[in-house]
Order: C-alpha cells, then sequence, then structure tokens
C-alpha cells in the first residue's frame, strides 16, 4: 500500500516485548525497566491477527524484535504461524544474540529467514561494560551457527560510540573478511539512553567512512537503510545507517508495532495510534491499518529539534 507520499510500505516492525537480558548503556538504564502489565501486552494470537489483516494490505516483511525477543517462550511457534499467512515473503528478528545458539535450528524449521545481531565491540571487558554483562562468546557462537545452517545474510548491528568503540571499526570491518556477514555501523541516536551519551559520544558516519581506506561503493537495494561498502576479496559487506546525518526517511518502508499494540507510523514521531481495541474486529484493524499507513510522516525532525520526539525508549519500539 502506497502512502500520501508516493513510499510502498510493505515492511513491519513488531516489538514482542520491552524486556531485555542485558543493559545496554545507549538503550537500558542499569537497573532495568519496569514491565508492562500483562494484560497490557499483546498476546501471539493477536499479533497473527494483525499481521494477516496488514499482509492483505500489502506489508509482506515482518521483523520481530524487543527488548530481546529470544526470552520468550515458544517464539518459534510465533514464527511458524507467520510464515503461512499468504503475502508474507520474509520474516527477521533482531536479538542480541545471547539465546541464538542453542534456538537457531528450531527458529529457522519454524520459518526464520535472516537474523540482525547486536554487536558493538570484539572485546570481551568493554562487550561487559557495553552491555553491563554479557558474554562475547555466545554472540560470536552464535554468528557462526547462523552463517553454518543458513540463516543468512547475517547481519551484525553496531552502534557506534566515539571514545568507547570507535577504535575497533577498522577490526569490526574486517568479520567481513573471511565471513559472509553483513556489519552495519549505526549512528548513535538522540532517543532514550541514548540521548544522554549523545553530546560526548556521537560519531557521524560521514567522519568515519573519511577514515577508512578501500572501500567499494556497491548498490544499496530498494528500501534499504545502509549505504554499502565492500573491500577487494572481502566476503561480506560494510554498511552505514545514518539517520541523523543522511537522512533515509524519503524511501522509508515500514512501520512500527510496540508490544503494548499501538503503531508507530514513524519510529522518532509522538504519534501513535492503539490498535489492541479493534484487533478482534477485521474491518476496524483493517481500516485503522490504512490510515496510519497513508498518514505516515514525510520525515523525522532529528535534526531540527536535536532529540527524538517519541515518548518511548528504544527498547519499547525495537530495533
Amino acid at each position: 500500500m502506497l502512502d500520501k507520499y508516493g513510499r510502498d510500505i510493505n515492511y513491519l516492525r513488531i516489538s514482542l516485548t520491552d524486556r531485555c537480558n542485558l543493559r545496554c548503556v545507549y538503550c537500558m538504564p542499569e537497573e532495568g525497566v519496569e514491565k508492562a502489565c500483562h494484560e497490557d501486552v499483546l498476546r501471539y494470537e493477536e499479533i497473527i491477527k494483525i499481521v494477516q489483516t496488514a499482509a492483505k494490505l500489502g506489508i509482506k516483511k515482518i521483523r520481530y524484535t524487543g527488548g530481546e525477543p529470544l526470552i520468550l517462550r515458544n517464539i518459534d511457534q510465533l514464527i511458524y504461524e507467520t510464515s503461512i499467512i499468504p503475502g508474507i515473503e520474509d520474516i527477521a528478528i533482531t536479538t542480541n544474540g545471547i539465546s541464538l545458539l542453542e534456538k537457531a535450528d528450531e527458529l529457522k524449521k519454524a520459518g526464520l529467514k535472516r537474523v540482525n545481531i547486536s554487536l558493538d565491540t570484539l572485546k570481551e571487558d568493554k562487550y561487559r561494560m557495553i552491555t553491563r554483562g554479557g558474554e562475547l562468546k555466545k554472540v560470536l557462537s552464535a554468528i557462526e551457527k547462523c552463517i553454518s545452517i543458513g540463516l543468512t545474510p547475517v547481519k551484525i548491528n553496531t552502534v557506534l560510540l566515539k571514545g568507547i568503540n570507535d577504535d575497533e571499526i577498522e577490526d569490526l570491518i574486517n568479520l567481513t573478511k573471511d565471513m559472509p556477514v553483513n556489519i552495519r555501523f549505526i549512528e548513535l541516536m538522540p532517543i532514550g539512553e541514548g540521548e544522554k551519551l549523545y553530546s560526548d559520544n556521537f560519531i557521524s558516519n560521514d567522519e568515519v567512512i573519511e577514515s577508512l581506506t578501500g572501500l567499494i561503493p556497491m548498490v544499496s537495494k530498494e528500501g534499504s537503510t545502509a549505504k554499502l561498502y565492500t573491500k577487494k576479496g572481502y566476503k561480506g559487506t560494510i554498511g552505514f545507517i545514518s539517520p541523523l546525518s543522511c537522512k533515509f526517511c524519503s524511501s522509508c518502508n515500514r512501520i512500527r508495532l510496540t508490544s503494548v499494540g499501538t503503531i508507530k507510523p514513524c519510529l522518532h514521531s509522538e504519534n501513535e495510534i492503539n490498535i489492541k481495541e479493534v484487533v478482534n474486529d477485521e474491518l476496524g484493524l483493517r481500516k485503522v491499518l490504512k490510515d496510519v499507513i497513508y498518514n505516515k510522516p514525510a520525515e523525522h525532525k532529528l535534526n531540527e529539534e536535536g532529540k527524538s520526539e517519541s515518548h518511548r525508549k528504544m527498547y519499547e519500539i525495537g530495533g
């Protein structure tokens, strides 16, 4: 379905929970978060109803996110139920990778196509510091596992933090030399906990690209948020996602569903539409989704406002 600006909105990102087993410094407070009431969180049956209706409106791609989606029980069943919905062509998850190694096989069998794995450093002590307690070896083993069973392309999401992990950019790029992975450097955004770090730790991707040598530009897929490169002889790709220094709003093809049943037409907009009350009314649900898609904002105002207009934190919205 097209929005009023002619963009084909075919991608729905669904946050399954605002809970996580890590406490990354740019995402979640060290003490954790107050859990959403159980009765407020969408049940799997409700999510499937929403996806079924969205698919009839042209949604083809689903990404399940969190918080951390793999902390939930029976997520493989949710993925299977999603995979058999007519019109859904691609199912992916965004995960921190901590629990992925032991679940990768069952997820692929259920119908999962791809994974995005968060990885901000290759140094164990720094990984524990950024994530406040995570085990790096679990994530690295999960990456190897996904490659071995064909959950590819594996995308690795790295939030760049000036003075913290910007000294590892070349090391992270070198992962793509012998492994068919897509490393994607993401600019720190002034939203939630990231707003606290932004003034001291933001570094633009333009600055990073200028500092690198040997990058070979590639053609990005339609709707891609990343500017893509590779290096001669490398198996993988290097991407740069720049929501601040280089907006990609004009080609944005996605809407988002939070775990408590609100639709966000734009990640950084304060506007949210509660669809929980119409989830069992297909005609009502269809009307709300059509209105949300058609009236998706032209662009965010991060540059103008200096911070996100969203009232939610990233762990509530999903990656």
